[in-house]
């Protein structure tokens, strides 16, 4: 049998293979005939899923969410540093660069001029449309909101949850690494740096606003959502002082560190976790302890407060490790070199409620990053391949990685072949490689 650090190589080059198809997926065409749609994807779109589905019964994915592409797209930065992918990876990045700019002349008012286009749907799928006021709306800046798009680059037509802030946050910040990292071309660098300049624009004047939450379910201010718009923020502060604009850089430093400070009152001493949101309506949450804190500290990569390094955030990690122990059938008789499978958050009834890869996956790399310079940094590394043990356990012999697996059976479910799920894979295992090594 493989070793631990065999079976990560292995599921490594698995997982770098599967997720590269939801990157410009253009042989892929998706039909959504109660909708009347057929969608043939750009080059430079990223779907949430290449299999295709129509909740029958798995979710329809084939979208390019703005959240799970700069996910994917940073997923496919660590490729690139690590050899793994060659001058491919840059055109996808040039692709990515140029799909997303692209949207910014979507205008939903279009949609509004003609009813043609209603016409083409079913009566049973009428329900689902967004209503011509909320299409009215969504032009300028509201694009830059929009949870997600069709991958041919068209609205996203259905009534979802929306506006979503994390994902120009991600983007700025996978670009700005992109920047740091590879030999772009001198055009390439100036969509590449305009598109940057948008994103930090819409994150400067929108932060203060109510969004949904990384899940798209309750709308407020997110513990998630905040910290990764402060890490942008704070790190393109940097980048333009690179291009000499210091005045621009001040100001969004400024505005960095007020989040920031907003971000130590979603502290509960008693309760001895962040909280994950504080809800437009006022209403208290039963999601509050909830891992999309973890990720926020993975995603936006910086130092003490409110980073892997924070003890606050140690305190919650371990909260959710104890929820997920004591809520997860399969994790109630788990080997002992074993750490939970982990959720989102008390109570989830989407599909089968958790585990979730990218859950697991996220906690896993967690350890690695709190490792790094840390006094127990060997307890921290043990945790951390504690997780991928359990990850392990429940990922197939043919490494296919769906968004859950099923907290009574462990057997795969929600959508197949997610896209999110390979990325979180190849993040936390580059993650463990910066503590042992290029080998696993």
């Amino acid at each position: 049998m493989d070793t631990l650090g065999q079976w990560l190589e292995k599921q490594y080059r698995r997982a770098a293979i599967a997720m590269l198809r939801s990157i410009s997926p253009v042989g892929i065409i998706k039909t959504r005939p109660g909708f009347g749609q057929t969608v043939r994807p750009c080059k430079g779109s990223v779907v949430a899923s290449p299999v295709l589905a129509g909740y029958d019964p798995d979710p329809d994915y084939f979208f390019h969410w703005y959240r799970d592409s700069a996910v994917v797209m940073d997923a496919l930065r660590l490729l690139f540093e690590e050899g793994a992918v060659g001058a491919a990876a840059l055109e996808h990045v040039a692709d990515f660069v140029r799909f997303s700019g692209s949207l910014a002349q979507l205008d939903g008012r279009r949609l509004t001029a003609t009813t043609a286009w209603r016409a083409q749907v079913a009566a049973d799928f009428l329900k689902f449309l967004r209503t011509d006021a909320d299409l009215q709306a969504v032009h300028g800046a509201a694009i830059t909101a929009e949870t997600r798009v069709n991958p041919d680059g068209t609205l996203d037509i259905s009534s979802w949850p929306r506006p979503q802030h994390d994902g120009p946050a991600l983007r700025a910040l996978t670009l700005m690494r992109w920047a740091r990292s590879a030999p772009l071309e001198a055009p390439l660098r100036a969509d590449l740096s305009a598109l940057i300049r948008a994103d930090l624009e819409f994150i400067a004047r929108y932060w203060r606003e109510p969004s949904f939450d990384i899940w798209e379910e309750e709308k407020g201010l997110h513990y998630y959502t905040l910290c990764v718009a402060a890490a942008a923020l704070q790190e393109g502060a940097g980048w333009l002082e690179l291009g000499e604009d210091g005045q621009k850089a001040a100001a969004y430093r400024s505005q960095a560190n007020l989040i920031r400070l907003m971000l130590d009152g979603f502290w509960l001493p008693d309760a001895g976790y962040y909280r994950s949101r504080l809800l437009d309506s006022g209403d208290p949450s039963t999601k509050e302890l909830d891992i999309a804190v973890i990720l926020a500290a993975i995603h936006a990569e910086q130092s003490g407060a409110h980073s892997v390094h924070d003890l606050r955030m140690h305190a919650t990690l371990s909260k959710l490790e104890s929820l997920f122990d004591d809520a997860y059938p399969i994790n109630r008789a788990r080997a002992a070199q074993t750490r939970p499978a982990m959720g989102r958050y008390a109570g989830d009834v989407y599909y089968s409620g958790g585990a979730y890869y990218f859950s697991t996956l996220g906690a896993a790399e967690f350890c690695f990053r709190a490792a790094r310079g840390a006094r127990d940094q060997q307890q921290w590394f043990e945790r951390g391949d504690a997780f991928l043990q359990t990850v392990r356990r429940y990922t197939p012999p043919d490494g296919a990685m769906s968004e859950q697996f099923d907290q009574r059976t462990g057997a795969q479910t929600s959508a197949k072949e997610l896209a999110w799920s390979y990325a979180s894979f190849i993040s936390c295992v580059s993650a463990r490689r910066a503590l042992v090594g290029r080998a696993c």
